[in-house]
């Protein structure tokens, strides 16, 4: 309930800031692609046109996020206040919800202690607020969604044939809305299937209806996609232009506005004339021929979106500074988390490694797309629930009892851990 009332206090005074512009073309907030889609969809020309002129047919988006968006149209009218109110709401509460299964996750491997601090540190975590009541797009729902799934793998090798397809319904859904997480689901699934071996259990036959389940959600789009776009691709079609925007030769930011048909008309001619399908093309040949000709440029990139990614820096000219002031206080709270995350994972892995290991893939392998493309901290927000726990854990200690150390580690062990050994109330009584 805080983390609601916190959120819609700020979605109140964001919809009445008279900086943001709603009018026939725009519906503001950084709705971008995705708010013209949904305008498609409600003007009955289907999921298609993400950009301002009617361009045909798309699948440069997911599905889930516009069609709610569209929603909200048909219930509080096109680029209106009311319809903007209504989808940061809804972006508030999603947010907000996010506490419940957080708490749980944590919950079930530390203490409840543990478990309230971390849903309270996201219940007035800066990011999770302003990324949730002040754009439209789907990271709120995206991360709601994919806490869930990360509750639900982490008892999943505990559950019958109705729990893994439902753990396989709720995965497709969740990709449904940000495909960015797929690349986890078989790790979730190897995990589990582990676990169910060790057990002597059907590790094949749950593992085969989790899959089946998520493949039954996600098929039908990847069929339209195939009948619409006369393409083959899993659930959107534009990874070789986000590849091409940071892979181009231009370093003055990540993402360069340029290569891009929403901020460059010149961009918006090729996309028209060419049409969506034959335009990823011509990206894919594009990005990967500079790579092959600018290994060097294409390495240094790299590991400069891989600094971005985590401490959110990128340049401090001042004539990059000056589209992108919030740089400035955002690097030094980035690094204060990065700090706490790396302790709080050192903390956490002296007492449980195993119910560590899905947090610690998801930060290793969820990021990987955006470290060849490029990347800044919206990109990261299905992630952010977990970079929460490590840090709350960095801060507050795990409040469990240490694993046995080996000897090597005994010698490692610092005051500050030896203080964070706790007991179970019968342990005090003896």
């Amino acid at each position: 309930m805080i983390a609601l009332l916190l959120r819609l206090i700020v979605v109140f005074f964001v919809v009445h800031d008279s900086s943001h512009t709603i009018n026939d073309n725009n519906f503001g907030w950084e709705s971008w692609e995705m708010g013209w889609t949904a305008r498609s969809i409600f003007l009955g020309r289907g999921f298609s046109s993400p950009f301002l002129p009617i361009t045909g047919p798309t699948a440069l988006v997911p599905p889930l996020y516009p069609y709610l968006i569209a929603g909200a149209f048909h219930l509080f009218g096109m680029y209106t206040s009311a319809s903007a109110f209504a989808v940061l709401a809804f972006n508030s509460l999603c947010s907000a919800l996010t506490c419940i299964p957080l708490y749980y996750l944590v919950r079930n491997s530390l203490q409840e202690r543990v478990a309230r601090i971390a849903s309270f540190a996201w219940a007035v975590y800066p990011f999770a607020v302003y990324f949730s009541a002040d754009r439209v797009w789907d990271y709120a729902l995206t991360g709601l969604l994919f806490t869930c799934c990360l509750l639900a793998a982490q008892k999943l090798h505990t559950r019958g044939m109705l729990g893994w397809a439902g753990f396989g319904l709720l995965y497709g859904v969740a990709v449904l809305s940000n495909p960015s997480i797929v690349s986890l689901l078989p790790f979730f699934l190897l995990i589990a299937m582990y676990q169910v071996w060790r057990a002597r259990g059907a590790w094949f036959s749950k593992a085969l209806i989790a899959s089946v389940a998520f493949i039954l959600v996600c098929t039908p789009w990847t069929i339209r996609n195939e009948r619409v776009m006369h393409a083959n691709f899993f659930m959107r079609d534009g990874f070789w232009l986000e590849f091409y925007a940071g892979n181009n030769g231009d370093t003055t930011a990540s993402n360069s506005a340029f290569a891009h048909p929403a901020s460059n008309p010149a961009e918006m001619d090729k996309y028209q004339q060419m049409g969506e399908t034959a335009y990823m093309a011509q990206k894919h040949d594009l990005a990967v021929d500079f790579v092959k000709h600018h290994p060097g440029f294409f390495a240094v990139a790299t590991l400069r979106r891989i600094v971005r990614f985590w401490t959110g820096f990128w340049s401090f000219s001042p004539s990059y500074l000056k589209f992108e002031p919030m740089d400035l206080p955002n690097v030094p709270f980035c690094l204060f988390l990065m700090f706490f995350m790396v302790k709080g994972l050192l903390r956490w892995r002296r007492y449980d490694r195993a119910a560590l290991l899905p947090y610690l893939m998801a930060l290793v392998i969820f990021p990987l797309p955006y470290y060849i493309t490029h990347s800044s901290m919206d990109y990261r927000q299905p992630i952010e629930p977990i970079i929460i726990v490590l840090v709350s854990i960095g801060l507050f200690g795990a409040g469990k009892k240490l694993i046995s150390p080996s000897p090597a580690e005994e010698d490692t062990l610092t005051y500050d851990d030896a203080c964070e050994v706790q007991t179970e109330p019968e342990a005090v009584l003896v």
